[in-house]
């Protein structure tokens, strides 16, 4: 069973990518997911241990590497799923960036952020801020909370009522870009995220693979964002995770405390690993995805034990 360790945990720690990837390697690691904090710098020595045969490259996380001029890495720099057309424009120009970058490598997936139905109006934001803060305000039984339950149901129907405009741009996007991916062999993955506003959620993402019948777009699954999801009231982890398992590409693992403390290594959060056993059988691409600040022997403990439990 493969697993790769996500880059974002040690890129800005390292000048090197051989000592990068030599680090990854050296906690039990097979590959490695290059993320979207991978300077040029890091891409030429990680690049340099690919040709070796030391290490393989299983996805690459939009947009990567660092796109210059940007102040460092940041994976919502421009959103494809945006009403501005010239955000749209920028950001299929440096998905297309990584797509290259991507193939260079040999990976097999990229994963994007695709974008958020923003929910603000003259009337306020119900949004996920509104609706973290309303919880703490409510104590108790938060989530079956009175204020609760009415500012969750404002803010599904704003978001109900908006997100066709979104979907219609990013399928115009989908159009151009699908194809380019297809040719070069792989998988646009769209990451599901813990807010309210994030897009797509998971009837979306099923309506984009009606739409989009190819296994060059797929749906990559974020354990500990699903986690925080479930938390808020929004979904059912496993739930999701069953529903979207046919168009899964590839799954982010870290744990995650309520509200909204995740990138923990297995086990020092809430989620019963045993439940997800299913994604040791799959043939998925499986990412480990800590803080930096987590140390390097938690790192190399946690898989470890996740090799035990889904093997």
């Amino acid at each position: 069973m493969r697993f790769s360790l996500s880059t974002n945990w040690c890129a800005r720690r390292h000048h090197s990518g051989e000592e990068l990837t030599d680090e990854i390697l050296g906690l039990g690691f097979d590959a490695l997911e290059l993320g979207y904090h991978t300077t040029d710098e890091l891409a030429v020595g990680v690049s340099r241990r690919v040709r070796e045969g030391a290490v393989t490259v299983d996805s690459v996380h939009a947009y990567c590497p660092v796109p210059i001029g940007a102040p460092h890495g940041y994976p919502e720099l421009y959103l494809l799923a945006s009403l501005d057309e010239d955000e749209r424009a920028m950001a299929a120009i440096l998905l297309g960036r990584t797509l290259e970058f991507a193939a260079s490598m040999g990976a097999r997936a990229v994963v994007l952020h695709a974008g958020r139905v923003f929910l603000r109006s003259w009337f306020g934001d119900p949004g996920t801020r509104r609706l973290v803060e309303t919880l703490g305000e409510a104590g108790g039984e938060a989530l079956t909370s009175a204020p609760y339950l009415r500012l969750l149901a404002r803010a599904r129907k704003r978001r109900a009522a908006r997100v066709q405009r979104y979907l219609d741009g990013f399928c115009r996007s989908l159009d151009t870009l699908l194809p380019r991916f297809a040719k070069a062999g792989v998988a646009l993955c769209l990451e599901n995220l813990p807010s309210i506003e994030a897009f797509p959620d998971a009837s979306e993402m099923a309506l984009l693979r009606q739409r989009f019948d190819t296994p060059t777009l797929g749906y990559w699954h974020d354990m500990g964002h699903a986690q925080v999801r479930e938390y808020l009231g929004w979904d059912s982890h496993l739930e999701t995770a069953r529903a979207l398992l046919p168009v899964t590409r590839g799954i982010h693992i870290h744990d995650a405390q309520p509200p909204l403390t995740d990138h923990l290594p297995p086990g020092e959060g809430l989620i019963d690993f045993s439940a997800f056993a299913f994604y040791g059988q799959e043939d998925v691409i499986r990412v480990f995805e800590p803080a930096p600040s987590v140390s390097g022997a938690a790192v190399a403990g946690a898989l470890r034990t996740l090799r035990a439990l889904w093997g």
